[in-house]
């Protein structure tokens, strides 16, 4: 198995945990008003992007080097461009919140950055691994 495959499984996994965070009973990762780490809420829409996301990424996986690269490129791409709006407006695409909340205010930049940071370092990430595992 070449390492970009290893690298896109990993991304199955990272995808699960952040699709099951909603659900674990573990103290301190959602507070008592729902949000996640304290700084964002994950919803329904979250959770089946982050699946879809994760099943894409398994796909990829298991099927060849070539379709790992495919989907850390796209996937890349779609989760920058995804945490730049995020930061430029308060609100990402992919979920759909743009559209749902429009434009949200936080309490603070450095919140707001934490906030699409995931998404962010996920996607340049993804991006990198695929512009570098180039054969």
């Amino acid at each position: 198995m070449t390492t970009l495959r290893l690298v896109t499984f990993g991304y199955f996994i990272a995808l699960l945990i952040a699709a099951s965070l909603n659900y674990l009973p573990i103290p301190g990762i959602i507070d008592d008003q729902g949000y996640a780490f304290g700084i964002f809420a994950l919803d329904v829409f979250d959770d089946l992007l982050h699946i879809a996301s994760a099943l894409w990424a398994l796909a990829a996986a298991l099927i060849s080097h070539r379709a790992s690269r495919t989907f850390l490129t796209y996937f890349g791409a779609l989760y920058f461009v995804d945490g730049l709006l995020g930061l430029a407006t308060g609100s990402g695409f992919l979920d759909a919140g743009i559209l749902i909340y429009g434009f949200y205010e936080y309490s603070s930049f450095l919140i707001k950055l934490a906030a699409n940071i995931p998404h962010l370092f996920l996607g340049g990430f993804a991006l990198a691994c695929a512009y570098f595992g180039r054969k």
